[in-house]
């Protein structure tokens, strides 16, 4: 692509490093941003400045959070014995949107992959594990994707759980094999929640 301006060279450079966004789609947005008044692009602006100044993790769950504890492990109606495991932030907002579940969540930020390395010690598992030693819980869910690094994650997981006198179940198969929990559809994500099953080591 030939720019008549170098700014707004940088602005398709910059945007276009969004995954899933080309050159063009980039300078489809930025001639978007031009033509819309400045204080949309000053909102737009603070609002990404916020999202790596302001954000944090919960010290609890280890969600992405505005606070030190999220609303989520804040809220008096919540079973606190209960807790769901999960990769990321997008799968919380995923299970969520099902309205079928009432306990807390444990965020690991990512899932055990040798071939990228990963390993445990990069994920939020010590933080569980100590959770649960400070708080004891009745019942662990892991809700993990239903691909090879997920079914890693979800064994070692198990695996660390056992010396727990806790359940240990996994939701069940409503979810495709190699399919996302944030890609599935509501109906079937909360049934896999609902009718969730033991998970065997």
């Amino acid at each position: 692509m030939n720019f008549s301006s170098k700014t707004v060279e940088n602005a398709v450079q910059a945007l276009s490093g969004f995954p899933g966004i080309g050159k063009r789609s980039a300078l489809r947005m930025v001639m978007h941003l031009l033509r819309r008044p400045i204080e949309e692009s000053e909102i737009l602006a603070n609002s990404i400045l916020k999202l790596k100044t302001e954000l944090q993790q919960c010290n609890i769950c280890c969600n992405i959070s505005d606070t030190d504890i999220c609303e989520i492990c804040n809220s008096v109606n919540r079973n606190k014995r209960l807790i769901c495991i999960v990769e990321d932030m997008q799968d919380v907002m995923a299970i969520e949107n099902t309205a079928q579940f009432y306990g807390l969540y444990h965020v690991l930020g990512g899932l055990i992959s040798p071939v990228d390395g990963i390993g445990p010690d990069a994920l939020s598992i010590d933080q569980l594990l100590k959770r649960i030693q400070q708080h004891p819980a009745d019942e662990i869910i892991i809700a993990l994707n239903a691909n090879i690094e997920g079914d890693t994650t979800s064994f070692y997981l198990a695996r660390k759980l056992q010396s727990f006198s806790l359940k240990i179940t996994t939701i069940s198969k409503g979810i495709a094999v190699g399919g996302e929990l944030e890609y599935a559809d509501e109906i079937t994500l909360g049934r896999s929640i609902t009718n969730r099953i033991p998970y065997g080591v």
